[in-house]
């Protein structure tokens, strides 16, 4: 590198050597970095600077909620939407991840033990995600739960977590839908959620509550 003038000394750089007009560790940063802001990091005795975006991978970005404290029902067996349990997001950058988990109390109909199934599956916007492969006539679905025993007069658990790639910043909707599976004892026998099948009007029959949360996961 050529210089005018004498060439600066080999010397490691002292704070007496920087103007706190240009260097200061004086004032705080009052909010989270952005990824184009930058840092002067030390590597090996090498001041280098090294952007935020490859700084904390993996951080929490936001986290999102939609909890259902009501009751509903459904006595389709076609897939529909599990109404209140729908929640939208806008990721901060194309390469985040959104973790999602479903925390469902459910009821269904049983007779001899022998409870009714019920499916439950995940879905963003309107595409099925983390469903099982196709094969022949066999339903996709993220899960499927069968109360068994005494299980109508019980909440029993439905649960889904699974880590999405939606690679967008755009707002984006995740929800879940249901169906029975099939119709033990009569079409007319609805599947509860946040309520046991038989709802006695006692304190043995649980009224619960059911949520969907949206955590995203910065790379």
């Amino acid at each position: 590198m050529a210089y005018i003038g004498q060439a600066p000394a080999n010397k490691p750089v002292e704070g007496s050597d920087i103007s706190a007009t240009v260097i200061t560790g004086q004032t705080a940063l009052s909010t989270a970095p952005a990824d184009t802001d930058e840092f002067l990091i030390s590597d090996a005795g090498t001041l280098k600077r090294i952007d935020a975006s490859l700084i904390g991978g993996g951080k929490i970005g936001q986290v999102l909620q939609a909890v259902k404290t009501d009751t509903t029902s459904t006595t389709s067996t076609s897939f529909a939407d599990l109404t209140g349990i729908t929640q939208a997001i806008t990721p901060s950058a194309t390469s985040s991840k959104i973790l999602v988990m479903f925390d469902g109390n459910f009821s269904a109909f049983t007779q001899s033990g022998n409870g009714q199934a019920v499916d439950f599956k995940l879905l963003r916007g309107s595409t099925d995600i983390y469903i099982g492969d196709a094969s022949s006539s066999r339903t996709r679905t993220s899960t499927n739960f069968r109360p068994e025993g005494n299980g109508q007069y019980d909440l029993n658990p439905a649960k889904i977590v699974f880590l999405d790639s939606p690679n967008t910043t755009s707002a984006t909707t995740y929800k879940i839908q249901w169906r029975k599976c099939f119709d033990l004892g009569g079409s007319s026998n609805p599947a509860y959620l946040n309520r046991s099948y038989e709802d006695g009007d006692n304190s043995e029959r649980p009224r619960g509550a059911s949520s969907i949360t949206l955590i995203e996961v910065l790379a």
